[in-house]
């Protein structure tokens, strides 16, 4: 099957998106509009696990849906940064913890019908003290628990971050595998 681009209209660019509608030719010859949501940069994630098994998260504010959200550490991946560099970046600033080791799980299309964002997770192990570096309007709980505790969590609607969900799962595979 064949998609043609027609024409594209940027309606928005920001700090972390750009907005556009692009104008396509389907493969039956008509045309049709998208609106496309473009996030201008990459993001990973960290399962990060300590020396007692428990599985590190943090909860923060998201402001789409007004909630306090369990997630795991993540962010942005940064101009020639590898996701790997980026988790570890990031399980520091978030948590202030170092990981001595990083391993790749899997990649995955968050929100397949209006983004372009890619999300790298990753596991950490041989964690030790770091130095906890928040953004400014950044602030975080960090709470611990163990696979099966989080696995619960998810059936009980208490995580719902899908990048957290996948990461728990594709974690479990591994360890089962």
């Amino acid at each position: 099957m064949s998609y043609e681009v027609l024409e594209s209209r940027k309606t928005y660019e920001g700090k972390i998106v750009t907005i556009t509608v692009d104008k396509l030719r389907m493969p039956d010859g008509s045309e049709a509009y998208r609106e496309t949501v473009i996030r201008k940069k990459n993001a990973a994630g960290v399962l990060a696990v300590d020396t007692d098994g428990r599985l590190l998260f943090v909860r923060q504010y998201r402001h789409p849906f007004r909630e306090m959200l369990l997630e795991i550490p993540a962010g942005v991946i940064e101009e020639g940064e590898s996701g790997e560099a980026a988790v570890l970046r990031e399980l520091e600033e978030e948590t202030g913890k170092r990981a001595g080791r990083a391993e790749f799980l899997c990649e995955l299309y968050p929100s397949v019908g209006f983004c372009t964002e890619k999300i790298q997770l990753f596991f950490a192990t041989e964690l030790t003290a770091g130095t906890q570096k928040l953004d400014a309007d950044e602030f975080v709980e960090i709470e611990k628990y163990t696979l099966e505790e989080a696995i619960a969590m998810i059936h009980k609607g208490e995580i719902k971050d899908g990048k957290t969900i996948a990461a728990l799962f594709a974690w479990q595979a591994r360890k089962n595998a």
